[in-house]
């Protein structure tokens, strides 16, 4: 059984909660593990078609955890493969992935919903890379997906300030998707990915692939990667069913195939 994360499966919707109150959530490679296990496993279970990961009302998570890393060397961390080796399993999962934040998101914390597919917050939310005021620097994607997100001016005065930032900054900023009051972040979330999983997942893990390709790509390649991947749809049983449904007045019934 996970020791810092409870899991739970709502129709289609899966939740993931970290569980570390004694730590604000802080992020340590058991908990990255935990993490990366559980999205790995509903990637793989139909029955699952989208995730919520959220944290609590105080944090989703408050950064990674310094005290276990206060004096680790060079030799250790490049040895272990920090980050890499427990952390970034969650690009290989293919199904959608939304944060939904309240309180602290910082530094790892802040990675960590960077790397899921877009970000639900909480009024209350404080998102930050503050990795520089303790003498070192982002490296879960901090330096990478921020200037994505926010673009350059914004990523180098957060990253090189370290300055917390709300979430209506967030929002403006380009960070988050949407803001909402705290007492409505979790039903708002696991509504918003009860819409999703009920499309159909094939096109569902295609739409997310086809945006995720307009970041690591040319446009000229995007779009021919996009055409591709439209008319592959065609190929599908949704995709006749959702037409036909269009067409014939009526609410398409997807399979998923």
């Amino acid at each position: 059984m996970p020791e810092h994360v409870l899991l739970e499966v709502r129709d289609r919707v899966a939740l993931l909660r970290i569980n570390r109150p004694q730590r604000m959530n802080a992020l340590n490679n058991a908990l990255a593990r935990e993490i990366c296990d559980a999205l790995l496993a509903w990637d793989d279970d139909p029955a699952v078609g989208c995730t919520v990961i959220t944290g609590n009302e105080k944090a989703f998570a408050a950064g990674a955890d310094i005290g276990a890393m206060a004096e680790w060397s060079y030799a250790k961390v490049y040895g272990d493969d920090y980050i890499t080796r427990d952390w970034e399993a969650i690009r290989r999962v293919r199904k959608p992935v939304i944060a939904a934040v309240a309180g602290y998101a910082l530094g790892g914390g802040c990675e960590l919903a960077m790397a899921c597919d877009f970000i639900i917050a909480a009024d209350t939310a404080k998102f930050g890379q503050p990795e520089i005021t303790i003498g070192t620097m982002p490296g879960f994607g901090g330096t990478q997906r921020l200037p994505r997100a926010v673009g350059k001016s914004k990523a180098m005065d957060w990253c090189l300030t370290g300055r917390m930032v709300d979430a209506a900054e967030a929002e403006k900023s380009g960070l988050v998707a949407r803001v909402v009051p705290a007492a409505e972040l979790e039903r708002e979330a696991l509504e918003t990915a009860a819409k999703i999983a009920a499309f159909s997942l094939p096109v569902v893990m295609k739409v997310k692939e086809a945006i995720n390709r307009a970041y690591e790509s040319s446009l000229t390649e995007g779009l021919a990667f996009e055409r591709r991947e439209f008319h592959s749809t065609f190929a599908l049983d949704d995709q006749k069913e959702g037409m036909r449904a269009f067409v014939e007045k009526r609410k398409p019934q997807f399979r998923h195939r």
